[in-house]
């Protein structure tokens, strides 16, 4: 059956949605709304809206059960502060990807809130298919369409009034950037309705909706939406409708949605979405109009050849070295070098240990503060001297792709590349930029949609993604050996991440995510834009990251008290000398390297240098510390992302895949008598 969709303006004579509640809109209008959300399309300006409206209130939290973060701020609303919050992008209430459903969640969760949709003036249609769906959901909506300034450089010019009308809410046109049209927005605020445009879907889906809606008990949002979302196959709407109705009528209702399903084709989901694209199509050509322009400009020749299928992969490899570089070197190692060894190697440590001496007077106390495994020397200075400037760093360069649109270029050209480790393209960040700092890395992996995909890469990055510290390091090793023994170590190491990659990608539950990425047209950088990301995201990293750094040392510095870093490294010291044929001090090297990924290796450079270490013993050495545990802060990173339960144990699938891995190698290079 092929679907088809009709379009209706629903006046005041036509009937409401069958046994909805819908209180006069004006009367609402004069109720002070309790919260207001931010929704909209990926990339639209929402968060530059929300600086707008909350200033410096804002903080920034995951949303509960999941690692998606959520802003929340306060503004002042018909005379009240009113909470506000900056959703993650949304292209669907269809929500495939986790971020997504964190903001259906927040929409149809939250009581009776004011939506404020954002959207891009330059794609009118694919922000209607949102509105469409928030008029499915009941909610009260204000369409601000952003952007203004970049539709007119398109010679688009979009009917407000008209658009208005037809969907019976207010529609103001912004430049968020420049403030323009930000107070018509806050005006039209007080003023938000119920888009009053309905779809008519093909007539079983119709049909099914309706006696789906029947059936549910009074809901907050429409019954029609809910009924929609499950007739789409939407997990979560399934098991909010088995939680809702008797048992035997949720069977008598999930057997009549099976059957409407077997009459189509197609997904009965694809059959609602072609609807409400086709919807949103219609009204977006009645309101708009363009003026011829010319199709060569050099944007539009730069978003060409970066999806081209021999110059799109050049490019994509010259933007991720650039990042490398920006990240893992200036980032990495400049700034790092300059905060780490500068301000608090010579300023903050020394001074803050000559004050913490003088006025206290514990010794465990003075430990605890400035000792090795110290808040100030160890939690302070890994978070802010070395983790900081890289994650801040990370966070300029993504909210520049982010701004400009290359984003989801290079995420659909490294696709291929990214299914022969399970993932897809939207990996290609997070790995790469593990080669500049695994723990930065490990927390990007976030923006991965499925569980299944973020597990997989942060098992890669801890395995197999050396960071650039600790790349220096044993590029200086391998410096003074034959080529061979460099092969050897990448041969090694490549393999393990394809081979780790294919098998989690056998082992962890759930399906492969299709990339489903829609291709915004590249534009100018903001700056100002850009920087409020950065400033956002920075944020939200001292405020959620920073005390794990200081929990992880209170535990590391309880276990040196009670000597139990001791007994470990007696305890490994056996596995050490017996099956990887090092020396006994590699034992410390190895916990080193737990506590930071180039401490390892710098500790097996020093052995080297000091001669303690052969030519196939040095090759042993890399292999196993580059495949090693994850260092102390990623590890951190790991139990706030997955949990603790996943962390400890891709830390110890880890663990012994390095070790068996070096044993291996010693075997063969043994066996084969390598004359070095």
């Amino acid at each position: 059956m092929t679907p088809t969709a009709v379009c209706v303006k629903r006046s005041e004579s036509q009937p409401r949605e069958s046994g909805s509640q819908q209180p006069d809109q004006a009367a609402v209008a004069q109720v002070a709304p309790p919260s207001l959300l931010l929704i909209g399309n990926p990339n639209v300006g929402k968060s530059v809206i929300f600086h707008w409206l909350t200033g410096r209130y804002a903080t920034v939290s995951n949303y509960p059960g999941t690692t998606v973060a959520v802003s929340r701020g306060k503004t002042l609303l018909a005379g009240q502060m009113v909470d506000v919050s900056d959703t993650p992008g949304l292209n669907s209430l269809l929500a495939g990807a986790e971020d997504e459903r964190v903001t259906r969640r927040l929409l149809l969760d939250t009581d009776q809130p004011i939506v404020l949709q954002v959207a891009d003036a330059k794609n009118l249609e694919r922000a209607l298919v949102v509105t469409l769906e928030l008029g499915e959901a009941h909610r009260r909506v204000v369409l601000d369409l952003n952007m203004a300034d970049e539709a007119r450089e398109r010679r688009i010019r979009i009917d407000t009034e008209q658009l208005a009308r037809q969907l019976g809410i207010p529609v103001v046109m912004t430049i968020a950037t420049q403030r323009w049209g930000c107070d018509q927005l806050r005006t039209a605020l007080s003023s938000a309705a119920r888009p009053t445009y309905r779809i008519r879907y093909p007539a079983p889906i119709e049909e099914a909706a309706e006696r789906l809606a029947q059936a549910l008990p009074n809901a907050q949002v429409s019954r029609r939406a809910w009924a929609l979302l499950w007739l789409a196959g939407d997990d979560e709407a399934r098991q909010w409708f088995e939680r809702a109705v008797e048992p035997s009528d949720y069977v008598r209702l999930a057997a009549m949605a099976e059957r409407v399903r077997h009459q189509f084709r197609l997904p009965v989901g694809v059959a609602i979405s072609e609807s409400r694209l086709r919807a949103a199509r219609a009204m977006a050509a009645e309101v708009t109009s363009r003026e011829p322009t010319s199709d060569h400009s050099a944007l539009r020749r730069i978003g060409r050849l970066a999806l081209h299928h021999v110059w799109g992969p050049v490019i994509a490899l010259g933007v991720m070295a650039l990042i490398y570089w920006v990240v893992g070197v200036f980032g990495a190692q400049t700034l790092v070098g300059l905060l780490e060894e500068q301000l608090f190697g010579r300023v903050i440590n020394p001074a803050v240990s000559t004050l913490v001496r003088a006025i206290v007077p514990v010794p465990w106390m003075v430990d605890l503060l400035i000792g090795e495994y110290g808040l100030v020397t160890m939690a302070l200075t890994y978070s802010i001297a070395i983790i900081l400037p890289i994650v801040s760093v990370f966070f300029l360069c993504f909210g520049f792709l982010e701004d400009v649109g290359y984003l989801p270029r290079l995420v659909v050209i490294a696709d291929r590349a990214c299914r022969l480790v399970g993932l897809n393209g939207k990996a290609v960040l997070p790995l790469v930029l593990g080669f500049g700092c695994d723990t930065m890395a490990t927390m990007t992996a976030r923006t991965l949609e499925s569980r299944r995909e973020q597990v997989i890469a942060t098992l890669l990055l801890a395995l197999a993604v050396p960071c650039s510290a600790q790349l220096g390091v044993i590029f200086a090793m391998l410096a003074g050996l034959p080529p061979a023994a460099g092969w050897i170590w990448l041969t090694v190491v490549t393999t393990s991440f394809f081979t780790a990659g294919h098998l989690a990608s056998r082992l962890v539950g759930g399906e492969p995510t299709p990339l489903l990425y829609e291709i915004p047209p590249l534009r100018w950088p903001k700056p100002s834009n850009i920087l409020i990301k950065t400033l956002g995201r920075v944020e939200w990293y001292l405020r959620e990251a920073v005390p794990l750094f200081v929990l992880g040392t209170l535990v590391l510095f309880v276990s040196d008290r009670m000597g139990l870093l001791a007994i470990l490294q007696a305890w490994v010291s056996p596995v050490v000398v017996s099956w990887l044929g090092l020396p006994p001090r590699a034992a410390e090297a190895l916990l080193a390297g737990f506590l930071r990924r180039d401490f390892g290796a710098a500790g097996f450079f020093a052995m080297r240098h000091e001669g303690l270490l052969t030519p196939t013993q040095v090759v042993v050495s890399l292999v196993t510390i580059t495949l090693f545990v994850p260092c102390f802060a990623q590890y951190l990173v790991m139990v706030k992302e997955r949990g603790w339960k996943t962390a400890t144990v891709i830390a110890t699938l880890v663990t012994a895949y390095a070790v068996a891995a070096g044993g291996v190698v010693r075997w063969v290079l043994q066996s084969l008598r390598v004359n070095w």
